[in-house]
C-alpha cells in the first residue's frame, strides 16, 4: 500500500507517516520497482496502536520502547503497566500542583478585586503581586 493510501485510511498525513518512520516507531518499508514505499496491510494497526499510545500519554520514545518488546516477539503489557503507573503518578503530581496554584490566585483575585490602583506609589511594581 502506498503513503497515500495508508494517509487515507489511518487518518494521518503523509508528513506524519515518514516522521514516525523516520523516529523508529515504523520499520522502513519496502520499495516498488519505481521507488515509492509500499507498506504491508499491518502498517495501519501499527500507526493506530501509536495514535492510541500518544492519546494516553504516552511519549515516542516509550511507544518505541514498547514496539521494540513487541518486534522482539515479547509481549509488552508489564511495560505498559509501568507506563500507565507512572503517567498516573505524574499526573496525580500535576493535578494537586495545579489545585494549589489555584488557591494561590483565587487568593490574588481576591485581593485583586479591592486593590485601588490610586494607592499605588512609584515604589511600587504591583500590590497585588507583592506580598502585603
Amino acid at each position: 500500500m502506498r503513503i497515500g493510501e495508508l494517509a487515507a485510511e489511518t487518518g494521518l498525513t503523509t508528513k506524519t507517516i515518514r516522521f514516525y518512520e523516520q523516529a523508529g516507531l515504523l520499520p522502513a518499508p519496502p520499495r516498488t520497482p519505481g521507488g515509492y514505499r509500499d507498506y504491508p496491510p499491518h502498517t495501519a494497526a501499527r500507526l493506530a496502536f501509536v495514535r492510541d499510545a500518544q492519546a494516553a500519554g504516552l511519549t515516542l520514545a516509550e511507544i518505541r520502547s514498547v514496539l521494540a518488546l513487541r518486534d522482539s516477539g515479547q509481549a509488552p503489557c508489564t511495560q505498559v503497566g509501568m507506563l500507565i503507573e507512572e503517567h498516573l503518578t505524574a499526573i496525580d503530581r500535576r493535578m494537586a500542583e495545579l489545585r494549589q496554584a489555584r488557591t494561590v490566585l483565587r487568593k490574588l483575585a481576591r485581593r485583586a478585586a479591592v486593590t485601588d490602583p490610586d494607592t499605588c506609589t512609584a515604589g511600587d511594581i504591583c500590590t497585588i503581586l507583592t506580598r502585603p
